[in-house]
């Protein structure tokens, strides 16, 4: 039997609807957490807001721009800008994702994917290396969500992240939504992918909805977390080995607050029920 965890946090992913009950400290959780770019300005109404928010609870920044996998190397311009904001906020946690964004002169503005090969793997362990010596601190890395799959990869998704934690000392951000849909559309197994995730490195987990498309899951974030993803949550705070933040996230179809609060509660309730198999 293990030592009890420390006290997991529960947030939301803080959207406009919603602006005014966290500026206003209303809204019952332990964090709020913002997507990074839409806050990366000098002065204005969002930062007004961000700072008005951090009055009352620690805020998680979580970007979609790092694009840690571009072969041409990161954009500096934009890791300052991030810094500057973290700076100001200091943060719960910044993150972004294992993913490449960008060319030279266009931004796709999607999470593009990585083959999971030793070569990919040196150019991100030095990428997170370079982001985390300009920001001053560590970046938690996200698993994405994929709907193809490379015949180059050497390892698993789990096994790349673990090694790239192990090079350049980031953490990870445990994306359930995000093993479901990719485990649908590739064809593995995601109770596997839970049990062989390195846990040790993860300090925040993500719980979101998806999409049915015509062939593939799409990772929407426009619905309620399904039973599958709620069960994988589960089975990953069976094996959490230390506090970690849980938030749910939602960015299109956005409901009324209590509707998330209610699976907030969800997620309070099966992390407890884990811990409680834990400790018998």
């Amino acid at each position: 039997m293990r030592e009890a965890l420390p006290m997991t946090q529960f947030g939301l992913g803080m959207r406009h609807p919603h602006y005014s009950d966290f500026v206003a400290g209303h809204v019952p959780v332990d964090f709020a957490e913002v997507i990074s770019e839409n806050f990366m300005v000098a002065g204005g109404k969002p930062l007004a807001t961000l700072r008005a928010v951090r009055e009352h609870y620690p805020v998680a920044l979580h970007g979609v721009s790092l694009s840690v996998g571009s072969a041409t190397g990161l954009d500096l311009d934009y890791l300052h800008r991030l810094r500057a904001l973290a700076d100001e906020i200091d943060p719960l946690f910044v993150s972004d994702h294992l993913c490449w964004t960008r060319v030279p002169g266009f931004s796709s503005h999607d999470l593009l994917p990585l083959p999971c090969t030793s070569e990919a793997l040196d150019l991100v362990a030095r990428h997170v290396s370079q982001a985390q010596s300009v920001l001053g601190r560590q970046i938690l890395l996200e698993n994405p969500s994929a709907y193809l799959g490379f015949a180059q990869s050497e390892m698993p998704e789990w096994a790349f992240l673990a090694a790239l934690c192990e090079r350049s000392g980031c953490g990870l951000l445990l994306d359930i939504n995000n093993v479901y849909v990719s485990a649908r559309n590739l064809g593995f197994d995601p109770a596997e992918y839970i049990a062989q995730f390195p846990m040790a490195h993860v300090h925040q987990i993500h719980l979101a909805g998806h999409s049915e498309g015509e062939a593939l899951l799409i990772d929407t974030h426009d619905r309620a977390v399904c039973d599958p993803v709620w069960d994988l949550f589960e089975a990953a705070m069976l094996r959490a080995e230390r506090s970690v933040a849980v938030m749910i996230e939602r960015d299109d179809a956005i409901p009324a607050l209590n509707e998330l609060l209610g699976e907030l509660d969800v997620a309070r309730g099966r992390a407890a029920r884990a811990q409680r198999a834990d400790a018998s």
